[in-house]
């Protein structure tokens, strides 16, 4: 075989590559290789089953598609259980692999800070041209220094409650204080329709419901420190000898084993007349009017309203959920992430999900609470502005790591828990600051 010398080879190969790159399907021929194209990325993005259908499908259908075909990468979602988003984010972490965007609630975000990537470049481009972020979602979401998780969405929580039910025990409006409520929730369960409630393990109505309560009686986690337990308080104490005796003149007290669903069932079924949740209870029964009927054969509809929780001798106080999306730092796929993310928080892409919501979900930032939605349904108007108020857990401190441990081990709603199940309240409380010293103290 003859031999070729190095200049003849370069010369050879040099040719055929440029004709694989100028000569069309001659040269690709003559090169003997396929046409190189660019890798597209794809972004698995990882949430939870949104409690307004519509809102995925519109997702799934439209959002998505269009986004794919304006950024050039493909996305692909995943829906689970919110309660299963926990384990599945810790274990991608600990395996370096998974979704690219996982969706955080509340707070959790701050328990994988060091394992996300850093989003502030876009969360400061996103909220000040938005009227800026809520103050409860900047507290979940930003570390101190950076923004670690994009805020999606807040979920605001009210109480849903029966106007006729109400009206028929003398309650004509929505009781102003936890006094009031209990007199009436008394009267309420006495006539076969009590309050409902869930002091279990599950991520959205109980520690909306616990945290609150606290505070309105003057508790308070930590001190202003951050680092100092203060649970143990009179004002604390005081909450829990008052929830212990309210859970049993006016609760379901099966409501301790619920989810976030059980208390949506519970109230669409007639079960019980108030509960404190988002507004997908109404928005059910809206989307079948005609499956859910009040005694008298009205659309029970027609016979929902939504109030605040009532205050308490440390004046009202909220807890709204709220849901960000994090970056992963093991993703290859970062900036296709980013940029997905960035097309999805614009206005004119986010609106459509927004207003697929219908209310349930409020927007991250304060220019949502002017979008026309909120005209078109009085019943969900309460909700407009309900984000605007509200603390986070880790009270009275900054939300950080041992806050967001403290709310995923549910040390404050077992508190509550364990009083209405028969603990002296100094006991239960004693034991919820024991819980926090472990962690506050590492």
């Amino acid at each position: 075989m003859a031999r070729v010398s190095r200049r003849s080879l370069l010369k050879v190969t040099g040719t055929t590559a440029a004709a694989a790159t100028t000569g069309g399907l001659a040269g690709i021929l003559a090169s003997g290789r396929a046409p190189a194209y660019a890798q597209t990325s794809t972004v698995h993005w990882l949430k939870w089953n949104d409690f307004v259908p519509a809102a995925d499908e519109h997702l799934r259908k439209k959002a998505i598609p269009e986004a794919e075909k304006a950024l050039g990468i493909k996305i692909t979602l995943e829906t689970i259980n919110a309660n299963d988003l926990q384990a599945r984010t810790t274990a991608a972490i600990q395996s370096k692999s998974g979704a690219d965007l996982i969706m955080a609630f509340n707070s959790n975000c701050q328990l994988y800070a060091e394992s996300l990537a850093d989003v502030t470049a876009l969360c400061e481009a996103v909220g000040p041209s938005q009227g800026g972020y809520y103050d409860t979602m900047k507290g979940n979401c930003h570390d101190g220094k950076n923004w670690i998780s994009v805020p999606y969405c807040v979920i605001p929580g009210l109480i849903a409650y029966r106007k006729s039910w109400f009206n028929a025990v003398g309650a004509t409006t929505f009781p102003a204080t936890w006094e009031e409520y209990r007199a009436v929730g008394m009267k309420l369960k006495a006539a076969g329709h009590p309050l409902g409630q869930t002091l279990g393990h599950t991520f959205g109505d109980a520690p909306g419901f616990a945290y609150p309560f606290m505070w309105s009686f003057g508790g308070k986690e930590v001190e202003a420190d951050g680092k100092t337990v203060a649970i143990n308080s009179k004002e604390t104490i005081e909450s829990v000898k008052f929830m212990a005796g309210f859970w049993k003149d006016a609760h379901d007290e099966g409501g301790l084993a619920w989810d976030d669903s059980s208390n949506n069932r519970a109230f669409l079924s007639g079960t019980i007349a108030a509960t404190l949740n988002g507004a997908s209870i109404y928005i059910e029964s809206v989307r079948r009017a005609a499956q859910y009927m009040t005694e008298d054969g009205k659309e029970m509809r027609t016979d929902i309203a939504h109030a605040p929780m009532p205050r308490g001798p440390g004046g009202a106080s909220a807890f709204h959920g709220s849901q960000s999306t994090m970056v992963m730092g093991y993703s290859k796929n970062q900036k296709a992430a980013v940029d997905f993310l960035r097309w999805f928080h614009t206005p004119a892409n986010f609106e459509p999900w927004f207003t697929s919501q219908k209310g349930f979900a409020s927007g991250p930032t304060k220019v949502w609470e002017t979008n026309k939605m909120w005209d078109e349904d009085p019943v969900m108007k309460p909700f407009r502005t309900a984000a605007s108020v509200g603390r986070v857990p880790g009270y009275a401190g900054r939300p950080n790591q041992k806050a967001a441990e403290a709310l995923t081990k549910y040390i404050v709603v077992d508190m509550y828990a364990k009083a209405v199940q028969g603990m002296a309240a100094e006991a239960s409380v004693s034991w919820a600051e024991g819980e926090l010293k472990k962690i506050y103290s590492v």
